[in-house]
């Protein structure tokens, strides 16, 4: 199975070309694979103020960050969104927005649109209202969908992003169907990848092999009967794969995360990693954060590699794949990514498979404050 999709090999020379702002980690949303951390509920009270984002934008942008997303959490909590917006919009930005939906009625979306918001990334979990109210933990199925018709009409192109789990997969010819008619630009059916509440829920959530395939089928048979009318994506997961995806380009090669607390992150996940420290741009410049800082020095380029990733031909094309997934799911970040079958722990990859093969009616754990708690990750 390709990895349609899931890779662009991209050098940014030094420079953090994608910059992801998550403006906060409150949502109205209760996601069963949430990528927030299992403690967000902590953060609140420390998110950056605008003007602090205002800077964190004017630093990024002499960095040479391009790309923009503003994220969360729903970072339509954010009274100040369209002033941020506006804002980076004049400094040269591609700013591009990452919600729920959940709060982006026809003011917002025109005030959005006035402040120059290039693109939309919309989150639907499924084709039917009952699934997807379950797995948001709220009934919101019927509002994305006025949303996304909303957004087609104000003339944003729309990315329509579907996490991909065992409850939805088998509709993925029902969503094509969908974002066909909504006259979705960009259609990501993306396999979720296994951290934080995700992780928790692995044994209810992860596909098989043969659903996979079969979703694939369906993805190629739309591919050659829709052209160039919508671009689909399909998002292979790494368990079934043998090698692991080339996890963010390289940690701190082109993407850099700004989380609510102004804390800089190589990716969104790396809390989850022990031992690290994370300083954040109210103590010091971006500049060094991104050059000099030991969080983004620890993992770049290969020499902090080990066995078997240091002597492997294809180090410069995977990166030794996720250090995120090598601590969660073996006890050090430095080791090979599990997924990788060279990995002396490929034995737990194929173990979680075979867990969630027969897990049966295994209750889901939402993203809700105190339901989980991050020691319940620690391998």
């Amino acid at each position: 199975m390709p990895k349609d999709g899931s890779a662009i090999a991209l050098d940014g020379q030094g420079r953090p070309l994608w910059l992801v702002l998550e403006l906060t980690y409150r949502c109205p949303l209760k996601c069963v694979w949430c990528n927030n951390p299992l403690d967000f509920d902590r953060y609140a009270s420390k998110e950056l103020s605008t003007d602090e984002w205002k800077d964190v934008l004017r630093q990024a942008r002499s960095l040479g960050s391009l790309q923009l997303g503003f994220s969360g959490g729903e970072p339509m909590l954010r009274d100040d969104l369209e002033e941020l917006v506006e804002f980076a919009n004049g400094l040269g930005f591609y700013t591009n927005l990452i919600t729920s939906g959940i709060g982006l009625n026809e003011d917002r979306l025109q005030a959005l649109k006035r402040a120059g918001l290039k693109q939309i990334q919309l989150s639907l979990q499924s084709a039917d209202r009952k699934l997807t109210n379950e797995l948001v933990g709220t009934r919101a199925h019927d509002l994305k969908i006025d949303v996304a018709r909303r957004i087609k009409a104000a003339g944003f192109p729309m990315v329509l992003n579907v996490p991909v789990v065992r409850q939805n997969i088998e509709q993925v010819d029902r969503i094509l169907a969908l974002a066909e008619e909504i006259g979705v630009d960009y259609l990501e059916l993306a396999n979720i990848q296994y951290y934080n509440w995700a992780l928790l829920n692995r044994e209810a959530l992860l596909p098989s092999r043969a659903q996979i395939e079969l979703a694939e089928q369906k993805v190629q048979a739309a591919r050659a009967r829709l052209g160039k009318r919508m671009t689909i994506y399909f998002v292979i997961p790494d368990y079934y794969e043998g090698r692991p995806k080339a996890c963010m380009n390289g940690w701190g090669t082109i993407h850099l995360t700004i989380a609510p607390d102004g804390a800089a992150l190589p990716c969104q996940e790396v809390r989850v990693i022990d031992g690290l420290e994370f300083p954040t741009v109210r103590e010091h410049s971006l500049e060094w954060l991104w050059n000099e800082s030991p969080l983004f020095r620890k993992f770049r380029g290969d020499e902090w590699m080990k066995s078997p990733c240091s002597g492997c031909s294809e180090k410069s094309t995977d990166f030794g794949g996720c250090r995120c997934q090598a601590f969660l799911l073996t006890g050090d970040a430095a080791n090979c990514d599990p997924a990788c079958s060279k990995s002396p722990h490929h034995s737990v990859i194929t173990e979680a498979i075979a867990a969630a093969s027969a897990s049966i009616d295994r209750p889901l754990v939402h993203r809700l404050a105190g339901a989980a708690e991050p020691a319940e990750l620690t391998p």
